[in-house]
């Protein structure tokens, strides 16, 4: 999994920008660390010319952030004239978030440090989630997160980020579980009782729109204004970002694809949808009815006799599907491009964005431009470190709007 923010090449379109008049201390000292998130460690003459702040100014911001522990000071370097420069960089020990995903299949705890390092991981698998299971596992975590930081970092910890389908009990006919224990889910605030549990402020974002989170910040939607992202897991889902912002919609429905209908609707049967068709689900089916193990998607397994063959039919079908979505939102959104990553294996995963692009090439583009269709960069991390990433972005990034207003929580 990639998750280093501090990209030396990162693009501009997230580029902070400070202001040297009064009355913006705490939005300058946000600018300036967003600009060692995404460039890595940087002198002070480099911090000033980036963000646009003098040099008074960044001497201040800089003492003052290195005296409240979240920059750190690298070795001097001298140059061919004038005194050494002194690199600033994010001190990974400065802050802490938690990101919680509660999938239809496992459950997921990450810490994440304040350089974007994944410190600690847990996956618990499952059917189907329980809340009576989920949420004593929740809190057995957050104990040894708070064990293993220690008296002194647990109090850097910012808070946690839930990622979790919008109606979990309404998949239990498609999984097959129990009605009663998919009803609890209608009963409880997931959100309330996290909080409860951890004594922290918690928020709490759709499973695809945090992985797409986390492609946005970590990832190649750093380098994009305007993308559709594509996550293969049990469902396929995704996420929309317009003018380099997650965009939710009314409902948080916005980059739903999963939702999307293969066909026109006639007589008395409503079309199959894109999540029919295009999800892991539908692969782990069709390898249980070949008598095959199902837990292949994560491993080369899949793309190895006797799973292959089972598999390759599922892609061409699911990447029929897939390219039809992107036809579709392509012609609705002028797309830059279409992100796709999922819960499977790098090779799938490429393989799978190959078969997408040989589909798409059978659709007639007259009257409309063709997004690039790029694999993700994370993998199935991607929903859990969208979640740590909310309170971290919350608590130290200028731009609060990058997806916390737009995605309504």
């Amino acid at each position: 999994m990639h998750t280093d923010l501090q990209d030396p090449d990162a693009p501009g379109h997230l580029k902070p920008r400070g202001s040297s008049q009064g009355g913006l201390r705490q939005y300058n000292e946000r600018v300036v660390l967003q600009a060692l998130r995404l460039h890595g460690a940087l002198p002070a003459a480099e911090l000033a010319r980036l963000t646009h702040l003098t040099a008074q100014t960044i001497s201040m911001i800089t003492k003052r952030l290195l005296d409240d522990g979240l920059l750190l000071k690298g070795a001097p370097q001298r140059g061919k004239v004038g005194q050494p420069s002194v690199p600033l960089s994010l001190n990974p020990d400065g802050a802490f978030s938690i990101g919680i995903k509660v999938g239809r299949r496992s459950l997921d705890v990450l810490l994440l440090d304040f350089a974007g390092q994944a410190r600690e991981r847990w996956t618990i698998g499952y059917d189907f989630p329980d809340p009576d299971a989920v949420l004593p596992e929740i809190g057995l975590r957050l104990r040894e997160v708070r064990r293993k930081l220690g008296p002194e970092r647990r109090e850097r910890l910012q808070g946690i980020g839930i990622a979790a389908p919008l109606q979990l009990s309404a998949w239990r006919e498609l999984l097959g579980a129990d009605p009663e224990v998919a009803a609890k889910w209608d009963r409880i605030d997931l959100r309330a009782e996290v909080e409860a549990l951890s004594g922290l402020p918690v928020q709490l974002l759709k499973d695809t729109a945090a992985a797409c989170v986390a492609e946005l910040v970590a990832g190649r939607g750093r380098a994009l204004k305007s993308f559709l992202y594509v996550f293969v897991d049990t469902f396929i889902g995704g996420g929309l970002v317009l003018d380099s912002q997650l965009r939710a919609g009314l409902n948080g429905n916005a980059g739903a694809i999963g939702s999307l209908p293969l066909g026109m609707g006639r007589g008395g049967s409503p079309p199959a949808q894109l999540l029919g068709v295009a999800s892991l689900l539908n692969l782990e089916q069709a390898w249980a009815a070949a008598g095959l193990a199902t837990d292949a998607a994560g491993d080369e397994r899949a793309l190895q006799a006797p799973w292959e063959p089972v598999t390759r039919a599922w892609l061409e079908d699911a990447a029929s599907a897939v390219a039809l979505a992107v036809d579709s939102a392509a012609c609705l959104l002028d797309l830059e491009a279409v992100i796709l990553d999922g819960s499977f294996s790098p090779a799938l995963r490429d393989l799978m964005q190959a078969s997408v692009q040989a589909a798409l090439n059978r659709y007639d583009w007259r009257g409309v431009v063709r997004p690039a269709v790029l694999t993700g960069t994370i993998g199935s991390d991607a929903r859990a470190l969208g979640g740590a990433l909310l309170p971290l972005y919350a608590n130290f990034a200028p731009d609060r709007d990058l997806f916390l207003k737009t995605a309504g929580v």
